[in-house]
């Protein structure tokens, strides 16, 4: 008979050896740490804009002092379904030195009951053509150089039935220069 092989106690609990191809630690590691960064940085950044609540009168723009507007008319217009559009048209001029890329505005429908005005703020849009109809185009597209004079309008379908029906109050609150 022979002896069977005995082995040492040591060896009976030891770890069983390791084996190449288990679980990728280290790509896993960094894969979460860039996401991990990823969503700090939108975090961070998303707390900095702040939705402005509807009606909330803006400041005026610093350079809104350099961009007059002159000579608002209102007209309305009714389409065949029953829905009324008001337009206000007018002149901004370019007294400043940059030339401007963009105007966003802020038009007041003040009321005659001491309610707060309706606020609607929108980008002001040029005339492009009034032939065979009136196109607009944003400022982008054209923009106003220092000393220019352009026409505008402004379109409104939803306006409280409370509205004095006086021409509003327009309020330079965004402007875009290069």
């Amino acid at each position: 008979m022979s002896d069977p092989i005995e082995t040492p106690p040591s060896q009976l609990f030891a770890a069983p050896p390791s084996e190449r191809g288990g679980f990728p630690k280290v790509p896993v590691l960094i894969a979460a740490g860039a996401v991990v960064l990823i969503l700090a940085v939108v975090f961070l950044f998303s707390r900095g804009a702040k939705p402005v609540p509807p009606g909330t009168i803006l400041p005026l723009d610093a350079y809104a002092a350099n961009l007059p507007i002159a000579d608002p008319v209102m007209s309305e217009s009714t389409s065949l379904s029953g829905g009324k559009s008001t337009f206000i048209d007018g002149h901004i001029r370019n007294t400043g030195t940059k030339t401007v890329t963009g105007v966003t505005v802020q038009v007041l429908f003040r009321n005659d009951v001491a309610m707060p005005p309706q606020v609607e703020t929108l980008p002001l849009p040029l005339i492009r053509t009034r032939e065979p109809y009136v196109d607009t185009q944003p400022i982008s597209a054209a923009p106003i150089a220092p000393g220019e004079d352009r026409e505008f309008r402004l379109i409104f379908e939803n306006i409280n039935a409370n509205w004095n029906v006086q021409i509003p109050e327009i309020h330079i609150t965004g402007v875009t220069t290069k």
